[in-house]
């Protein structure tokens, strides 16, 4: 797939703030950066992977799940919906609620036990970009919310994402990162409305979205963003150049081509 489905609507379940140029805190200048959280903020050991597996062999007897299903750059929904049609449970509302919960009690335990790091570079470029003044730093991440909290918690880096587009509600990335999208808006702006912000106004600066896979980079086109991909996940080099990144990195610790894209 080379692109985001077109004419896709967000469920009303969520409202979102309508931007003005009279908004307060929102003016051309002030630049949005959303990150991913694994392979580009941190590796977790495979703390994620392990605990999905126990959840489905405790809650729903599936011993082993499949090596068919991929997990990189995908939302949790759209994993385990995956999972779900390859192991024959039926991917209902029920039985992914049922999941997240038990997905969620066994993730403490699964990042303790195996021994995980922040990426290199990662520390530095969160507080160049908070130092800068002008850039309000999110998460665009297929994790579901309390699952990105409590990983980051995990590693101290919680506090750096007062708001993120999450993995609860949606298969689609692209679906995600517009979400990600208006939560910065809403975040930036003081002026509340019950209709969902365009991902497509001129009301900010630059948008930024940052990566370890191709599907980072693709998300990021489809709500107009410039995208820095990664080198520190699973995905080569040579794979994330395919994607035609605006910045191809092999660490975070490069922090200078991140910050020229908001000069």
């Amino acid at each position: 797939m080379l692109g985001c489905p077109r004419n896709q609507f967000l469920p009303p379940l969520l409202s979102f703030r309508l931007l003005t140029l009279d908004s307060p805190l929102l003016t051309p200048d002030m630049h949005i950066c959303l990150l991913d959280i694994d392979g580009t903020l941190v590796l977790t050991g495979g703390a994620g992977q392990i605990a999905f597996a126990q959840t489905l062999a405790a809650d729903f007897g599936i011993a082993e799940i499949s090596e068919d299903v991929d997990f990189a750059g995908r939302s949790d929904r759209a994993i385990v919906a995956d999972l779900f049609r390859h192991h024959g449970v039926e991917p209902s509302d029920e039985n992914w609620q049922r999941f997240c919960r038990g997905y969620l009690s066994q993730l403490d335990a699964a990042l303790v036990a195996h021994q995980g790091q922040v990426l290199p570079g990662v520390g530095a470029l969160l507080e160049a970009l908070a130092d800068r003044g002008d850039v309000a730093i999110g998460l665009l991440t297929g994790n579901v919310r309390e699952g990105a909290r409590r990983k980051l918690a995990h590693f101290d880096l919680w506090h750096w994402f007062p708001f993120g587009g999450f993995g609860d509600d949606y298969e689609e990335r692209c679906d995600i990162a517009a979400a990600a999208l208006a939560a910065a808006k809403l975040h930036l702006s003081g002026q509340a409305s019950t209709a969902m912000a365009s991902g497509s106004d001129s009301n900010h600066g630059e948008v930024i979205v940052i990566g370890d896979t191709p599907n980072d980079i693709r998300c990021g086109r489809s709500i107009g963003a410039r995208c820095v991909a990664v080198a520190t996940g699973h995905t080569s080099s040579d794979t994330l150049r395919g994607g035609n990144p605006d910045v191809l990195l092999d660490t975070l610790e490069d922090i200078a081509p991140i910050l020229a894209l908001m000069a």
